[in-house]
């Protein structure tokens, strides 16, 4: 007895030592978590025990289960085909959350594992995979595997694009431009990868090509100066002025979008692989043999095709054009542009003046193919006619009267009057007035026309009369002025200007004072100039002289006569 119940309290004292508390139960759980490794804000694996309605419950080893959304486990450009005792890796935000259950998301386990491969990605310049599943402003955001990007718009396509539907919810690589882990942010281009794409089929397109070669290709975009052609991934410039031999105003007038033409192969730049096209070399050249075909002085018609300030060109015939210059469209229009000579689109006969076939320009003139207006003047109104015109316009040296012809003539001022000076008789004509003059002389190659005025009218040099030097000719005064008088001389068109030395012998007497308008006096022509067209007359020397023949007829004043009496007989004997 003693021993069994010495066993039995041995027993007891067992038990009791091995019969844990609450305390220590939860001692043992926080050891049993410990022991597991499980730490909150890190990616853990667990099971998927059960599917309620759209939440997944998985047990993670901890003491209670965790619920994470099923629309987690799916995502742009797939589907979630989660199912009971799949394995899968989720994010353990916290052990327990108020209702005693471990709080867990597949998105943050997914970001975080995307987030490595990302990294890594970018360090080594590698591409990644994303799929497009949302607009935002200035951009789209792409899925990389848990990670969300921003794709900016920029950076979508090579060329811009209208409608990105197409691009939406499919899988396709991206090149990562810049990411910031701690903010969270990714830029991704898909751009990039294009292009690296497009360079390294051009390269190898560009390899099978050669210049000179024909191929095929597809209009894929038209611009105002040329056209891009398809060639099969990699595309040439067809530009605007090898289209064709003739001017090409726009591509348009020749091409459309999605047309298949024939083009030449003109030049391959390997290093930037650009390759220029062209379609007029597929034909013969119009300027082989230009000279026989439009020879010097030659006329032909053809058709205005551009109007530019310097001139107009004109199509001679497909692929040729020559230029009519400014100057060489008009005999008399000199300073006229020349959209207002010729239009655009009409027919003009042109004569061949030059022909360049290394430059490919012929030079022609329109006005050639008219009489040359001052040709046909001279001939209608030959030197000596009269003829009438408008004043067009009057300058310092003479007037300009517009003529029959559209031909302009001058009228010099030495030639507007006889008797007055040219620049005070040109204020008697103003814009406007009809002018009749006389034909002087006419220059067809310097396009000159001389004209005269004063020759409607006799010249009084060309028939003087009795007006010669020396002869004795009565005067009217015009003017009374200090230094002398204006008088014309009576019974001509003579006017001259006696100076006060010349209105007396004796000094006392050289006063103008004792003129008056309207008065007749005698004088003596000293000069009478036809060359320099000028007529000198003297009371001075119409004394002088009147004194030296009375003294050599009526003696002299040796024999005792004073010489005012042999003067005084000398002038009654005059007056008989």
């Amino acid at each position: 007895m003693p021993a069994t119940s010495a066993s039995g309290e041995q027993m007891a004292s067992t038990a009791t030592s091995y019969n844990p508390t609450r305390d220590d139960f939860a001692a043992m759980l926080d050891e049993s978590f410990a022991g597991g490794n499980l730490q909150e804000s890190s990616v853990i694996k667990g099971k998927v025990v059960a599917i309620e309605k759209d939440m997944a419950v998985i047990d993670v080893g901890l003491k209670t289960e965790g619920r994470v959304a099923l629309r987690e486990f799916a995502g742009p450009g797939r589907d979630s085909e989660l199912k009971v005792g799949d394995e899968v890796e989720v994010f353990l935000d916290r052990i327990e959350n108020a209702l005693g259950e471990a709080v867990l998301s597949r998105d943050k386990a997914r970001r975080e594992e995307s987030w490595g491969k990302l990294e890594k990605a970018f360090n080594n310049n590698e591409k990644v995979f994303g799929v497009i599943f949302n607009q935002v402003k200035g951009g789209f955001t792409v899925d990389l595997d848990g990670a969300v990007a921003f794709l900016p718009r920029s950076q979508v396509d090579i060329r811009p694009i209208r409608d990105v539907a197409p691009l939406m919810n499919n899988s396709q690589p991206f090149q990562i431009l810049k990411m910031d882990r701690r903010r969270g942010n990714i830029v991704v281009s898909r751009r990039t990868v294009l292009e690296e794409t497009r360079a390294e089929q051009r390269q190898e397109l560009v390899q099978n090509l050669e210049e000179g070669q024909v191929i095929d290709g597809v209009v894929k975009n038209i611009t105002d100066y040329g056209a891009f052609v398809d060639l099969g991934g990699i595309d040439g410039l067809l530009h605007v002025t090898d289209i064709a031999w003739r001017r090409v105003n726009h591509p348009t007038e020749v091409l459309t979008i999605g047309q298949t033409v024939k083009v030449k192969i003109i030049k391959i730049n390997h290093e930037t692989h650009r390759i220029s096209l062209g379609m007029k070399q597929l034909l013969d050249d119009p300027w082989q043999g230009i000279e026989a075909k439009y020879p010097l002085n030659a006329r032909f018609t053809g058709r205005v095709t551009n109007i530019t300030d310097y001139g107009a060109f004109v199509e001679l015939e497909p692929g040729i054009e020559g230029l009519i210059h400014v100057s060489e469209m008009s005999w008399t229009k000199k300073n006229m542009h020349p959209g207002k000579i010729v239009s655009t689109s009409q027919e003009v006969e042109v004569q061949v003046l030059e022909v360049d076939s290394v430059k490919r320009r012929i030079s022609l003139g329109l006005k050639q193919t008219m009489r040359n207006p001052w040709e046909v003047f001279v001939e209608k109104y030959p030197v000596g006619s009269t003829v009438e015109g408008e004043v067009k316009n009057k300058t310092e040296f003479g007037l300009f009267l517009g003529l029959d012809g559209d031909v302009d003539g001058m009228v010099h001022l030495s030639d507007l009057d006889w008797k007055q000076p040219g620049e005070q008789v040109i204020d008697n004509f103003k814009k406007g007035d009809m002018v009749k003059a006389i034909v002087l002389d006419v220059d067809v190659e310097k396009e000159r026309i001389s004209l005269g005025v004063k020759q409607l009218e006799g010249d009084p040099f060309a028939e003087p009369g009795d007006v010669k030097k020396g002869a004795i000719v009565t005067c009217e005064v015009l003017e009374v002025k200090e230094s002398g008088i204006d008088v014309q001389i009576v019974g001509t068109d003579f006017a001259t200007f006696i100076k006060r030395s010349e209105l007396a012998r004796d000094r006392n007497d050289q006063r103008s004072d004792r003129f008056a308008v309207g008065e007749k006096v005698d004088a003596r022509v000293i000069q009478f100039d036809k060359k320099a067209r000028k007529v000198q007359v003297s009371i001075k020397a119409l004394e002088v002289a009147e004194e030296k023949e009375a003294i050599a007829q009526y003696g002299s004043s040796d024999s005792g006569a004073t010489l005012g009496d042999i003067l005084g007989t000398a002038l009654k004997q005059r007056d008989k």
